[in-house]
């Protein structure tokens, strides 16, 4: 859903099964501006993707997604960590798109 969504604002895609495809494709491309991250992921959860991007490239620009709170969300995070931004679920194609402009903005 998020792929159709997405290529439909214009945005070039490129899709990843799990934390650990995430972080080989990530290596893989010279440029990705944005990595959209679900916090529920097989082999390799979105916290520790979202650790070990960071350790790669400390200034990526991430989403997480969940269907947690986002103060749930933080907690996980730790005090000294956060996402740039935070997109809950159920979210809605509009919302995907607003929130990822402002990601990119």
């Amino acid at each position: 859903v998020a792929r159709r969504c997405l290529r439909r604002g214009g945005y070039e895609v490129i899709e990843a099964r799990d934390g650990l495809e995430a972080l080989e494709v990530y290596q893989e491309h010279e440029r990705i501006d944005l990595v959209l991250l679900d916090l529920t992921m097989p082999r390799l959860d979105g916290l520790r993707t979202l650790e070990r991007l960071r350790a790669l490239e400390p200034g990526v620009r991430v989403v997480l997604s969940s269907g947690f709170s986002e103060h749930e969300v933080q907690r996980q995070l730790g005090q000294g960590d956060h996402a740039e931004l935070f997109l809950p679920k159920p979210w809605t194609g509009p919302e995907l798109l607003q929130i990822v402009a402002r990601a990119l903005g």
